[in-house]
């Protein structure tokens, strides 16, 4: 799919926000709809079924928290992408939000190209296709088929569930994963592991590709950002 085929909605009550978004991610060939708080946000929703909902969370009718709570309990938006609009250290707000479905955050102020760049990651979860093909995201490279990881064309040794964490980082980026997620996919339900085990593999991770692409979310897990 191309830029032009993905519909996003940004709800928002500040003008000056959706103009600055709206602008930015026209240009980038987005079909952009807009709303000023979180009731018109649910209107506009079911009027045009976004690939992508951006709420701010302080807003007036309906606020942001409260927004997405409802369309989560609606059947079209349960796998919807859906990110939040919050200042920076805002941690109380970030886990209530993720408790309601939020996939994840944008830090104000904004910035245009890191707004691209994040906006497009989210995007990428709309597809549900799995493939084989090799995964390149910057300087790093990851064949599932080989079950190798590259950076800067150096093959790096990973064991196997250090591979298999990381895939699964990547395979969704900007999506936050949580701990329990984790060690189900990774581990498998039956197999008996704590926390720490995720958090070593972690930094054994980040070792060797560096710290700037794996995220910690803190008191809800991790993600992959581009």
């Amino acid at each position: 799919m191309s830029n032009a085929d993905f519909k996003i909605l940004l709800v928002d009550d500040e003008p000056d926000i959706i103009e600055f978004i709206e602008y930015n991610l026209k240009k980038e060939g987005f079909q952009i709809y807009t709303a000023h708080n979180g009731k018109e946000g649910i209107q506009q929703a079911i009027k045009h079924q976004p690939h992508l909902i951006v709420l701010d969370i302080m807003m007036p009718v309906m606020d942001g928290i409260e927004t997405c709570r409802q369309l989560r309990e609606m059947k079209d938006f349960k796998n919807t992408v859906i990110a939040f609009l919050t200042a920076r250290n805002e941690d109380y707000s970030q886990i209530a939000g993720f408790d309601v479905g939020a996939d994840d955050y944008i830090n104000k102020p904004i910035k245009p190209r890191i707004l691209i760049s994040r906006i497009k990651a989210l995007l990428r979860r709309t597809s549900d296709e799995t493939t084989d093909e090799p995964i390149k995201i910057g300087d790093i490279e990851i064949n599932r088929d080989k079950y190798s990881v590259s950076k800067n064309g150096v093959v790096l040794n990973f064991p196997r569930k250090e591979f298999e964490l990381l895939s699964l980082l990547v395979s969704r980026p900007g999506k936050v994963f949580t701990r329990e997620d984790i060690l189900n996919r990774v581990w498998g339900e039956d197999i008996v592991v704590g926390d720490r085990t995720i958090d070593v593999h972690i930094r054994k991770i980040r070792e060797k590709l560096g710290d700037e692409n794996i995220k910690t979310i803190k008191g809800i897990g991790y993600k992959f950002d581009i």
